[in-house]
């Protein structure tokens, strides 16, 4: 689906990823750890109470976190995209010691999710974004 998705957020200005038409999905704005550039990942999120948003760093499954981890780890004060709705939000990495409460949350809305931890042979990185 990657490729498809990108050449769909060129067409819609990227305000719109393919994924949400399936799934609650978002663009996420950060900045680079590296270069201090504005970077844009379409991503799946799981909802919670108060427009707060899980993001998980699945890179489907590959054996890598993918850049926005890191990005996010190094500047968390980013904005997400939300059905054509730029917000600001604050991310917090999930503590290790709540990844299985947090996992269980995240199975209530996607059942077997969790299988692209075991696949990557990675713990995957999961961040909490607060509207801020």
């Amino acid at each position: 689906m990657p490729p498809v998705e990108k050449v769909w957020a060129r067409l819609s200005g990227g305000k719109f990823p393919l994924s949400g038409v399936l799934v609650p999905s978002l663009v996420l704005h950060t900045i680079g750890a590296k270069s201090g550039v504005e970077r844009d990942s379409p991503l799946m999120y799981c909802p919670e109470p108060d427009g707060v948003m899980l993001i998980t760093g699945s890179n489907f499954a590959r054996d890598s976190h993918p850049a926005w981890t890191a990005n996010l780890a190094a500047h968390p004060d980013a904005a997400v995209t939300v059905k054509g709705k730029r917000t600001s939000v604050h991310a917090e990495r999930i503590a290790d010691d709540k990844l299985d409460e947090t996992w269980a949350y995240i199975e209530r809305q996607w059942p077997g999710y969790r299988a692209y931890e075991r696949s990557s042979g990675r713990t995957l990185r999961i961040f909490r974004l607060t509207p801020r």
